[in-house]
C-alpha cells in the first residue's frame, strides 16, 4: 500500500522470536497527519500532527526497535488490557469464586499482567477507505481463558480511526464465553512539544473528584479536588503542584492517580485538554469512560533511550488515560467492569488535536 492523501501504509518492523512478523502500518489523513502501529501489543509507534508553524512533530514517546518493545517497554503506546490499572491483591471474586491473577506490581496485579494486552501479537488489518476522508485499522485479539488468571475467553477488537479534521479514535468491543472483567484503555505518553519536558505543559481535567490512593496506589475512596493540587478544573500547567508538600504526591511520586470525570448521562463527553504555549498544540480527550488516570511519567529515570536517540526522564512524557477506576472487581460501590456471555464490552475514546 502507498502512502499518500487517506492511505494506509505497512512495511516490516521485525520478528518475534516465535517466528511471528510485525508490520507498521501508518494510516495518513488528507491533512498530513499520521498515526503509526504495530502487531505488538497494538503499540502507537508514532503520532505526527502539526504545530503552529505547521512542522510535523510525534507527539507520543516511542523505542527505537521491535527488540525494545519485546524487553523493556513500559507501556510506551500499548493497549491496556484484560484489566487496566491496578486490581489489589492479585485477585477476585467472581460469582463467589476466587481468581488468582499474575502478581506482576508488588502485590497487585497491573495492566492485565506481566504478559497483559501490551505484550500480545494482535491482527492488524485495514478497513475499506470512508467517503468521509477517515482512514482506519482493525486490531483483534483472543485472550484465553485463564490468561493471566482472569476466567473466560474474551474476543477483542479494536478500531483505530483517524479522522480528517485531525482527530484519532478509539473503539474498543468485547465478548465473553464465561464471566469476567473488562477494563480496557490506551498508555501513551503524550508529548506535545516532540521533545523534552511534558511537564510545562498545561493540563484540564473535567472532575471535580479523584480518588486518593495508599502505598500500593490502590484507591482507599474518593476525595474533592477542592484546594488540593488535584484541582485541574482550570488550566495549570503540570509542573506548578506536582512538587507541593502533599502526602498523595509523596506517595505516587508525582501525579499516578484517577480522577472521576464529570459528566451528564452516558455517550462520549470531553474528559481532558492538555495545551502546549510554545508549538500551540492543544490535545482534547472525549470519552465514553468514567474514569481518567493521570500519570506523570514518574519512574522514567533515564534508563532509556527513545527513538530519537536521546534519553527519556521523569516528565518526558504523561499518560492520559480514560478507563474504569482502578480494583473496581474488589470495590461494588464503582462502577462495574463485569462482562457475562451474551453482553457486548463496548467503549470509545477520541483524542482530537488542534491548534490554540
Amino acid at each position: 500500500m502507498g502512502l499518500g492523501r487517506d492511505s494506509i501504509e505497512r512495511r516490516a518492523f521485525g520478528t518475534l522470536d516465535d517466528g511471528r512478523p510485525v508490520d507498521e502500518y501508518t494510516l495518513v489523513n488528507g491533512s498530513g497527519m499520521s498515526l503509526s502501529a504495530i502487531n505488538l501489543g497494538g503499540i502507537v509507534t508514532a503520532v505526527r500532527v502539526p504545530d503552529r508553524a505547521g512542522r510535523f512533530d510525534n507527539v507520543v514517546l516511542a523505542l527505537p526497535t521491535l527488540a525494545d518493545y519485546v524487553l523493556r517497554n513500559p507501556n510506551f503506546g500499548t493497549i491496556v488490557g484484560r484489566f487496566a490499572n491496578r486490581i489489589a491483591g492479585a485477585r477476585l471474586v467472581l460469582d463467589g469464586e476466587v481468581h488468582r491473577l499474575a502478581v506482576n506490581d508488588g502485590p497487585n496485579t497491573l495492566h492485565g499482567g506481566a504478559r497483559g494486552f501490551g505484550k500480545r501479537w494482535w491482527r492488524l488489518t485495514p478497513e475499506p477507505a470512508s467517503e468521509d476522508g477517515s482512514v482506519s485499522l482493525r486490531l483483534d485479539y483472543e485472550s484465553e481463558d485463564g490468561e493471566e488468571g482472569f476466567p473466560g475467553r474474551l474476543a477483542v477488537a479494536v478500531h483505530y480511526t483517524l479522522t480528517a479534521d485531525n482527530a484519532w479514535r478509539i473503539d474498543y468491543g468485547a465478548s465473553c464465553d464465561r464471566a469476567t472483567v473488562v477494563n480496557l484503555s490506551h498508555h501513551d505518553y503524550f508529548n506535545l512539544a516532540g521533545a523534552g519536558s511534558a511537564l510545562g505543559q498545561s493540563l484540564t481535567l473535567a472532575a471535580s473528584r479523584y480518588l486518593p490512593i495508599d502505598s500500593h496506589l490502590i484507591p482507599v475512596g474518593i476525595a474533592e479536588v477542592a484546594g488540593t493540587p488535584f484541582d485541574f478544573r482550570v488550566a495549570t500547567p503540570i509542573s506548578a503542584r506536582i512538587r507541593a508538600r502533599d502526602a498523595q504526591l509523596a506517595l505516587a511520586r508525582g501525579y499516578d492517580h484517577n480522577w472521576i470525570i464529570d459528566r451528564d448521562g452516558e455517550g462520549v463527553a470531553f474528559a481532558a485538554r492538555l495545551h502546549d504555549a510554545a508549538s500551540g498544540r492543544v490535545l482534547d480527550i472525549e470519552t465514553s469512560e468514567p474514569g481518567m488516570q493521570f500519570y506523570s511519567g514518574n519512574f522514567l529515570d533515564g534508563s532509556l533511550r527513545g527513538a530519537g536517540g536521546t534519553m527519556i526522564r521523569q516528565g518526558d512524557g504523561v499518560c492520559l488515560e480514560p478507563q474504569h477506576y482502578p480494583d473496581s472487581p474488589n470495590r461494588p460501590e464503582f462502577p462495574s467492569t463485569i462482562l457475562r456471555p451474551g453482553e457486548t464490552f463496548r467503549s470509545s475514546t477520541v483524542y482530537r488535536f488542534g491548534i490554540a
